[in-house]
């Protein structure tokens, strides 16, 4: 008879258990499905937050690096940044057959800024050839100027380059520009 009644409890634990599992995932399942929807609405409200900030708050600057690469220092070489707002659309004209075009209207010194930043570098080459000092001195001070503006806010979102070099030793001209494209 006892073992018997061991045999009942142990039944009796296995049902209980059985229940009870089957019960909680009823139950887990049934709270998932409520937080999948909160969570559906939540993404929803900070994909809406997100798009609404990101459209009223972006902002782009424009940073040019100067390098140049004539010998003995004779060029200039600079960081220049923008301090001015730019009206684009007093610049801006349109051709409606392709050929004839308003631009001529369009004034020179209109398009000339007045305030600007310019930081010093030294120039590629010195008077015996390419100058590797120069190179990483600069590379140090446009590391300092792009650690400025992420202070600011500012974040590096893109960057491109071209050259204009040296074509020899007749020509004795040449630059390396670099454009730096900031966002906040």
């Amino acid at each position: 008879m006892s073992q018997f009644r061991v045999f009942i409890i142990n039944v009796k634990i296995l049902l209980s258990n059985y229940f009870h599992d089957f019960f909680g995932v009823l139950f887990a399942i049934k709270k998932r499905i409520l937080n999948f929807y909160n969570m559906k609405k939540l993404l929803i409200l900070f994909s809406v937050l997100f798009m609404s900030f990101l459209s009223f708050s972006q902002e782009y600057k424009v940073v040019t690096i100067v390098e140049s690469i004539v010998p003995m220092g004779l060029g200039r070489s600079r960081i220049i940044e923008n301090k001015t707002e730019q009206d684009v659309s007093a610049l801006t004209t349109e051709r409606t057959d392709g050929k004839t075009s308003e631009q001529g209207k369009v004034n020179r010194n209109d398009v000339k800024v007045d305030e600007f930043e310019e930081t010093k570098l030294l120039n590629f080459y010195s008077a015996v050839g390419i100058n590797f000092q120069n190179i990483a001195s600069n590379d140090a001070v446009i590391t300092a100027k792009i650690n400025e503006l992420a202070a600011d806010g500012w974040k590096l979102s893109f960057v491109t380059s071209g050259v204009e070099s040296d074509a020899g030793e007749k020509d004795g001209a040449g630059i390396f520009v670099t454009r730096l494209f900031f966002s906040r």
